[in-house]
């Protein structure tokens, strides 16, 4: 592959950068970020080297669910904007080379949604089957709610037509029928729409749960769930030739490979890795390489057109839930022991600073893995700075707080009184005084220097986003050495240190030819030499990395 096409397929090798405009940046000084605020601060995402923003849900909703429960798919929440504002910032964020795509919530609307408000009126009504209803009492589901503290059923009764409609999140958030076709038009509908708006795509969100009916009665046969998830992908492209679609798909490899779309790809076109993510917080834990090697080894291959999103963290509590109850708990000990830490005994609502104690080797360590492994880098708004959570905010809220610009007054982040702000800061060792994007910018030894040197490197390097993993067998079990290859010869070798202590890293390397060097792209281009059987040893520091590029006889010196 010439490195010109590399770009067909731009989701390859972007860096996504994923914001709440509510906690961004408040330009009106109301106390709540907005939609000209995230427009101002879209240099600053440039700068960064962000290529694709992708923003939490910003539609008119009931407040509930921090805007998961929508009211209203066609506009924008008033205290956030104008779909005017939109329109400019998704042309701000065009003219300095950033794609945006939005949050998409095709599986639930907020009860407060004129269709669940007509539906819920009678058994005849025209929306009724917009939902999932039915009129035998449930059985037991108290197991499989997705939030435990606050729900004990995935059915709520509704005392009007004293029938039970379906929502796996909060009774608050009725599930809509993907199975039937008027909401399958209306999906489009709302797709196209934002489409025409200039979005780029879509983050799909809980994607397991849209085609989970749960047994309900009258469940059409002839629907196949996986076929209607490539008619989306088919939508948009059409309307959108380069459209993507990034799913939330929370599920077991094979599983995962089968909302890829299978061996053609025409389902999502990435998934996040939330295997690859908690088997890299176990290797953490024990400072052992294992788990995070077997999860790479375990991951299916992909269509060419397929990708995976590698991440630290997202939005949502820290999940857990792939690890076994031993797992968890080695996790739970080193990074959260303390019961509010916790979120429904499966996840942590932390963020890595604060769960590594300030430890910047570590915290640099965690983030150049990220972005060593094959995959797209997707962070989320506070990690290129070192932002951590503040515990005192309920819930997965603890890590959406507002992004500490500077040092002063509510971090830079609004004019208004504290009292107003849309959630306190954290304040202390990770506060805006010691934590914030101002003084880092001017400080080229900073942790946001560091991810804007690993985003720059990582934009250089195609065969990461367009290879799949090979692990190197090393004899020292902290260690992680991964190969990055592509067909036409790029190759690049990650090399990562779980441990506390340094160490001398055997390394051989097949199919290079003599004269061969690898070149240490993130310090200073320092170059070692392969032997003739492709052999050489690289010096680990403690909690070390390197990205170390094959650089053969015949290639230009890189620059």
């Amino acid at each position: 592959m010439r490195r010109i096409e590399t770009g067909d397929l731009w989701w390859k090798n972007a860096v996504f950068y994923c914001a709440d405009i509510e906690t961004f940046y408040d330009w009106n000084g109301d106390g709540c970020g907005d939609i000209r605020g995230m427009t101002e601060r879209i240099e600053y995402l440039a700068d960064l080297g962000i290529t694709c923003l992708w923003l939490m849900p910003f539609y008119p909703t009931s407040r509930k669910d921090d805007g998961y429960d929508i009211t209203d798919f066609f506009g924008v929440d008033t205290r956030l904007g104008t779909l005017g504002d939109f329109v400019e910032l998704v042309r701000t964020a065009r003219s300095n080379g950033i794609r945006v795509i939005v949050d998409f919530v095709m599986n639930h609307t907020s009860d407060a949604h004129p269709w669940f408000k007509s539906a819920r009126r009678s058994t005849d009504d025209p929306y009724r089957d917009y939902y999932v209803w039915t009129d035998t009492e449930p059985p037991d589901t108290s197991a499989e709610v997705v939030f435990p503290d606050q729900e004990d059923s995935l059915w709520e009764r509704d005392p009007k037509t004293d029938q039970w409609y379906l929502h796996h999140f909060y009774k608050h958030q009725p599930d809509l029928n993907i199975a039937n076709p008027a909401v399958q038009e209306e999906i489009s509908r709302t797709l196209g729409f934002w489409l025409q708006l200039g979005v780029a795509g879509f983050r799909v969100d809980a994607v397991p749960f849209l085609f989970a009916r749960d047994g309900a009665p009258g469940d059409p046969g002839s629907f196949d769930p996986y076929e209607y998830l490539g008619d989306v992908r088919n939508f948009i492209t059409r309307r959108l030739g380069d459209a993507v679609l990034l799913g939330e798909v929370n599920v077991e490899y094979e599983d995962q490979k089968t909302f890829f779309g299978g061996p053609d790809g025409d389902g999502l076109n990435m998934q996040f890795d939330f295997i690859g993510m908690q088997r890299m917080y176990l290797s953490l834990a024990r400072g052992d390489a294992g788990p995070i090697a077997e999860a790479l080894q375990d991951r299916p291959s992909l269509d060419i057109t397929s990708q995976w999103a590698n991440f630290v963290r997202n939005h949502d509590e820290l999940t857990l839930d792939k690890l076994s109850d031993t797992e968890r708990q080695e996790v739970f000990d080193a990074f959260g022991p303390e019961p509010e830490m916790q979120l429904y005994g499966r996840g942590l609502r932390r963020r890595l600073p604060a769960m590594l104690g300030g430890d910047e080797r570590r915290m640099r360590m965690v983030y150049s893995l990220a972005f060593s492994l094959p995959g797209t880098p997707v962070l989320f708004y506070g990690e290129e700075i070192g932002m951590a959570e503040n515990l005192d905010v309920p819930g997965r809220l603890s890590v959406r707080t507002p992004m500490q610009w500077t040092a002063g007054a509510n971090g830079g982040f609004s004019t208004a009184a504290a009292r107003r702000l849309t959630r306190p800061l954290p304040d202390g060792l990770y506060g805006p005084e010691h934590v914030n994007a101002a003084d880092q910018r001017h400080d080229h030894q900073s942790f946001w220097w560091f991810i804007r040197d690993l985003i720059y490197t990582y934009r250089q390097q195609p065969e990461i986003g367009w290879s799949t993993p090979e692990i190197l067998e090393q004899p020292n079990t902290a260690v992680l050495a991964h190969v990055c290859r592509e067909p036409s010869g790029w190759a690049m070798v990650g090399l990562h240190n779980f441990g506390t202590e340094g160490c001398l890293v055997p390394l051989q390397l097949e199919d290079v030819p003599t004269g061969s060097v690898l070149v240490d792209l993130l310090d200073g281009r320092g170059e070692f030499p392969l032997d003739e059987r492709g052999r050489v040893e690289i010096q680990l520091d403690p909690y070390g990395y390197r990205w170390l590029r094959v650089l053969r006889p015949d290639e230009p010196p890189i620059i």
